[in-house]
């Protein structure tokens, strides 16, 4: 299986922080997470102390693929969108271009309407902000070869500086 990994520089991760931070606010949302679907962890706010970060991004990121699975056998060539009610949580994921995917958690102080107005918003957004890492990925951006200059000479003697 082929990776879409990609890196998120600190300027896109602080502005997908801010898009989620608003987020929080205009949605009355518990927390919002942002996922890669390889199961990482990308950023999170509101109440997230009690929630295992880690599980919760690794289930979603499995739930995304199996719901996805299950679009295809369907016809459908993915279910961007799913939500899951509980008694007083609840839950909409919907996936961000190709490698993310927007997690929101709210309870009674929302409302699934207005979940849904407000992530609109803030999926342009985050498209948005995708769109410019793929295009500093494309342009070759000198940072993305973080370790182009190394020699085996620096390697050499950084290792033998140890002992």
């Amino acid at each position: 299986m082929v990776s879409n990994q990609m890196v998120i520089y600190e300027e896109e991760h602080e502005q997908l922080t801010h898009i989620c931070e608003r987020l929080v606010r205009d949605a009355l949302a518990k927390a919002i997470f942002i996922v890669d679907k390889d199961g990482q962890l990308v950023t999170s706010t509101g109440e997230t102390t009690g929630i295992d970060t880690t599980g919760l991004a690794s289930l979603i990121a499995g739930a995304t693929a199996a719901t996805g699975s299950l679009a295809q056998m369907l016809g459908e060539e993915e279910f961007p969108v799913h939500f899951h009610e509980g008694a007083k949580k609840h839950v909409h994921v919907s996936v961000i271009g190709e490698t993310l995917i927007l997690v929101v958690i709210f309870d009674e102080r929302s409302s699934l309407g207005l979940v849904r107005l407000r992530v609109k918003r803030a999926h342009a957004e985050m498209g948005d902000v995708i769109a410019a890492v793929a295009e500093k990925a494309a342009g070759g951006d000198e940072e993305m070869d973080l370790f182009g200059e190394i020699t085996d000479d620096d390697i050499d003697s950084l290792f033998n500086d140890a002992f």
